[in-house]
């Protein structure tokens, strides 16, 4: 990012800071570590390597949220949040608030209204993927498509009645078609989430779509798609059990890829309160000879404090003879994606803050 931008930014923060100091916060995570990878294409064999990383278990960030209370039992609110490459300490170019730049209501009776830049509802995802929707889970099998980012939305989220509570979003397509028609930058997203949470369990359905902004179709699965997810997460004292369901549709696709389908189960335990130990089995199936593959991981986290913690995830997958799926969250023809038919194993260590 320039360096008019973040100048901007900072400007930004420090007006919204003396003009509501007692309203205003700032709060972010930053995660480095370093990444070693197998299985990466050179020409007809496959070679490894050894890098610097930024956000492998949880994605950096830098966040400014912010409250004032109307009356009533009402507040506004506001949520600016932009992500970090802090293996470099660069944002994303040109938009310094690519995560959340949104304005809305709170009521604990009514409810919680947004509008503006939001994270995708597939994001959600993430309260039952062990790893966070981190690098070498969920997402990479999915090829990056939790972590979606939806324009010109409007969303709510209801209280929670019985257990129950209620999500849904709609982002604005801006075109002269609702869906899209290639005169704006992207096409219609919805989604739809219900979630029932009690002290032993929590369930949650969701269903969205994201359709190409070129013609407002649903024409690739990894893209541009519907989604439908179902996961549980059971709570035994100091152990948590997942499992999931996940599949994605498109109408037309390229190379006849029409269905992803994923499930996983994962096992989380603190032996002692300090220390987090992880296993999970991640399985995705593709049509159209896509092929499918398996990703094994194990993870452990030890907490120095509330805030801090160090790292480790050990992760290998493996493909059919027709996979090319990797360890990272990329598109296909990727160049780290591994050749058709062969794994992948990496292992990443790091520390991650949280402030």
């Amino acid at each position: 990012m320039s360096k008019h931008i973040w100048a901007s930014v900072s400007l930004v923060f420090a007006a919204l800071t003396a003009h509501a100091q007692s309203s205003v916060t700032l709060s972010g995570r930053i995660d480095n570590g370093i990444e070693y990878m197998s299985g990466i294409p050179n020409g007809t064999g496959s070679v490894s390597r050894f890098r610097a990383e930024s956000g492998n278990w949880g994605g950096s960030y830098l966040s400014l949220t912010g409250a004032e209370d109307i009356g009533g039992g009402t507040k506004t609110i506001f949520h600016l949040e932009g992500a970090l490459v802090t293996t470099t300490g660069q944002g994303v170019p040109n938009t310094p608030f690519n995560r959340w730049a949104s304005v809305g209501l709170q009521n604990d009776k009514y409810g919680i209204f947004l509008i503006g830049r939001q994270l995708f509802i597939a994001n959600n995802i993430v309260s039952f993927d062990p790893f966070l929707l981190g690098s070498w889970g969920s997402t990479s099998l999915t090829r990056g498509r939790s972590w979606i980012k939806a324009s010109n939305a409007i969303s709510y989220q209801s209280p929670r009645f019985s257990g129950v509570d209620l999500y849904g979003q709609y982002a604005l397509s801006n075109a002269s078609n609702w869906n899209g028609n290639g005169s704006t930058a992207q096409g219609r997203q919805t989604g739809l989430q219900i979630t029932y949470t009690s002290a032993y369990l929590q369930t949650r359905g969701i269903y969205d779509e994201i359709r190409d902004p070129a013609n407002g179709r649903l024409d690739n699965v990894f893209t541009y798609s519907r989604e439908y997810f179902a996961g549980v997460n059971v709570f035994l004292g100091n152990v948590k059990v997942q499992g999931a369901f996940q599949t994605l549709h498109a109408d037309v696709s390229e190379n006849a890829l029409s269905t992803v389908q994923q499930e996983w189960g994962a096992i989380q335990w603190y032996p002692i309160p300090s220390t987090k130990l992880m296993a999970a089995v991640f399985h995705v199936n593709g049509n159209g000879g896509a092929g499918n593959a398996t990703i094994y991981t194990l993870g452990t986290a030890y907490y120095l404090s509330k805030r801090t913690m160090l790292h480790a995830q050990l992760a290998k997958v493996i493909n059919s003879a027709t996979g090319t799926f990797g360890l990272e969250a990329n598109l296909p023809g990727n160049a780290d994606n591994p050749l058709p038919g062969h794994a992948q194993t990496g292992l990443y260590a790091g520390i991650e803050q949280t402030f």
